[in-house]
């Protein structure tokens, strides 16, 4: 029996435990949080901070292969793990080319992947002059830390350079400015690479976002054949490029020429992914163990039209749900409840999915769903 090590014990974790027991995998997590979402479900729990080195080493001797379910944490600890025999997928230089997202654009230019144009940002007169050389507005990011709009800047003119800045910690962060691309949409594709180098892609997802934070997902994204092929290309130029082993999801502008631009990139199972439960013959999820443990991966397919509606937290307090019998009257609706003890503003608390014969009739049921639901 194979054990597999998780830093993290969010939902991804979770859904990555579902599907891997399974195959009668056990798995270990490491997360601060006792009552975590993976608890649980998990074998064994380390509650540490996820910059314990040494708690991420002890949980690592437990195990055979050690992964991860967000990109925060210390490539250091990943690659002593690797320096000590132990199996990490992705591996830590993987992580070390994306975490910091300056790395991560220029690794993705050196290597022919389209990508906004960007530059490194020393202090306000470089914004300055990224805003002479791209025009504004334009988005100023930290390079490290952010998630879910978190650590983003709009520069919308010149007299906003001095705002922003501040905003993102007037330079104790490194920071980026990129041109704001005018995109006609967004889209991400997850795909999936295995130890001994099989690939698996899986359909063009198109997401909607709202306050920067993933609102629904549907696929198959309603865009050009000749774009979705471009993103194929695109995931499997990036699966090579990073040498990655496991799920690596990446985020897509499509240009309103319908060319392909690389956002962003996330070495893991990621939000976008999670339709690929109900709606792939194969998730997400399944294909990252199978190909952190070396086995070959499964079909990742499209079995029929897919949405997916995340249930947001709009308040703080302790969680309870509400409205699940009548969200279970929409017949093609699954609900996914986390199992997070506290509801924040803005926090990721659930999601929905439908199947439906189109597009219209999945998206109308999550949405029937959602409105019924809250938490």
């Amino acid at each position: 029996m194979k054990k597999i090590g998780i830093i993290g014990g969010g939902q991804l974790g979770k859904m990555m435990i579902l599907d891997g027991k399974r195959l009668d995998t056990q798995f270990a997590i490491l997360d601060p949080t006792e009552h975590c979402p993976a608890h649980s479900i998990a074998d064994s729990h380390v509650v540490a901070d996820f910059d314990d080195v040494d708690a991420i080493i002890r949980m690592a001797q437990d195990v055979d292969v050690v992964t991860y379910e967000f990109e925060h944490i210390s490539v250091e600890a990943l690659r002593r793990l690797e320096s000590e025999g132990h199996k990490v997928y992705p591996s830590a230089q993987t992580l070390s080319r994306i975490q910091n997202k300056l790395v991560q654009k220029q690794w993705l230019a050196k290597h022919q992947i389209a990508v906004p144009d960007f530059v490194e940002i020393a202090g306000m007169e470089d914004i300055r002059k990224a805003g002479e050389s791209f025009g504004y507005p334009l988005m100023l990011k930290t390079c490290t830390g952010g998630y879910d709009g978190k650590g983003n800047a709009l520069v919308e003119t010149e007299a906003f350079v001095e705002a922003a800045y501040q905003a993102l910690g007037a330079g104790s962060l490194p920071l980026m400015a990129e041109r704001l691309i005018d995109f006609e949409k967004e889209v991400s594709i997850l795909a999936c690479r295995s130890e001994n180098g099989e690939m698996a892609v899986f359909p063009v997802a198109e997401n909607v976002h709202k306050n920067s934070i993933l609102d629904e997902t549907t696929v198959p994204a309603v865009i050009s054949d000749a774009s979705a092929k471009e993103a194929m290309e695109v995931a499997k130029a990036c699966l090579q490029a990073f040498d990655a082993c496991g799920m690596l999801c990446i985020e897509l502008f499509v240009t309103r020429e319908g060319h392909i631009l690389v956002n962003e990139l996330a070495p893991r199972p990621h939000n976008s992914g999670h339709y690929t439960i109900e709606g792939c013959y194969t998730s997400q999820y399944e294909n990252h163990v199978r190909a952190i443990l070396g086995m070959p991966l499964g079909n990742p397919s499209l079995i029929r039209p897919t949405a997916m509606k995340n249930i947001i937290g709009e308040r703080n307090g302790l969680a309870e749900v509400k409205g699940l019998e009548e969200a279970y009257r929409q017949p093609n609706v699954k609900i996914h409840i986390y199992g997070k003890e506290q509801v924040k503003v803005g926090r990721k608390m659930g999601h929905i999915t439908a199947t439906g014969e189109t597009l219209e009739e999945a998206l109308a049921e999550v949405r029937a769903a959602h409105e019924a639901l809250s938490i």
